[in-house]
């Protein structure tokens, strides 16, 4: 998280929470990174309001600026503009999509976590993050370099969010259940399974001094395991990835990230890893 610069805050001109805004502040003052802020929209002109805020913000000592636009769709519009500022981070705010019309339509929320070049941050709400827990959501039964680096970066993401927050970092991991039928006797015992999973951890609990406490490591599907957690210590923000399925054209991602979105009362994190950045930057730029 060290490395990002610059930052793209999605504003809703419609809400006066501002729930993106005030995220935004708070890890732009503390990467010393700049603001961009986009509204995305073509029948009204807010610059105005944008003018506003970006002054507010220089004020405190962020540099700022902002686009309004539309491309479209809202997807669109904010990947254009991520590419055009070179922005490392996007900030949105979050509202739960109705059940009904998320079974007939893909949110938009969901579309930005497949087609965005970048991580992206959806804030649910105004809660204060300071002095929080940080759940860093991991699996450790990959067993690729791709799902390596992205585990690295999903912990050192979710350490540098609890350093900025005087907060508590955590660790989850589920694992599956053991099978008779398991080709690999190993995964036949309860027993072997956690050793496994935990010989994996221990390299996150020694970098990162993690106790036991905060260390989660449990049977289980991973979008229910991490949405109880969550709740269990509190979780401010939890830190996730999703990863691109291989052969199919297009981006398309492993659906924990969207299935625990509206699960969790606390903020979300999604990364990508790096091979399906690329792809997607490619995308962008045919």
């Amino acid at each position: 998280m060290q490395t990002i610069k610059r930052i793209l805050s999605v504003i809703d001109p419609t809400r006066e929470d501002n729930v993106a805004l005030v995220r935004s502040r708070l890890i732009a003052g503390y990467l010393g990174a700049e603001l961009h802020l986009l509204v995305c929209e073509n029948r009204s002109d807010f610059s105005p309001l944008l003018d506003e805020l970006c002054a507010g913000l220089e004020a405190a000592g962020i540099r700022a600026s902002y686009t309004q636009a539309w491309h479209g769709n809202t997807t669109d519009t904010i990947v254009r503009t991520l590419m055009a500022e070179g922005c490392g981070l996007v900030i949105k705010q979050h509202l739960p999509d109705n059940p009904l019309k998320k079974a007939l339509l893909t949110p938009d929320d969901w579309k930005l976590l497949r087609y965005c070049p970048a991580p992206v941050l959806l804030a649910k709400d105004n809660a204060s993050w300071l002095q929080g827990k940080v759940l860093a959501a991991v699996d450790l039964g990959s067993h690729d370099d791709e799902h390596y680096r992205l585990h690295d970066a999903i912990v050192s993401h979710a350490a540098d969010i609890a350093d900025m927050i005087s907060g508590e970092l955590h660790l989850i991991s589920a694992h599956p259940a053991p099978m008779l039928s398991a080709a690999n006797p190993v995964y036949q015992l309860r027993e072997n399974i956690v050793k496994i999973y935990s010989d994996k951890a221990a390299r996150y609990i020694e970098q990162y001094s993690l106790s036991e406490a905060n260390t989660h490591i449990d049977e289980g599907p991973a979008d229910t395991l991490i949405p109880r957690v969550a709740q269990q210590i509190g979780a401010a923000v939890t830190v996730i990835g999703t990863v691109a399925r291989t052969g199919i054209s297009g981006a398309l991602i492993g659906n924990t990230a969207e299935v625990v979105l509206d699960q969790l009362s606390g903020d979300v994190l999604v990364l990508k890893p790096d091979d399906m950045i690329a792809h997607l930057e490619q995308l962008v730029e045919k």
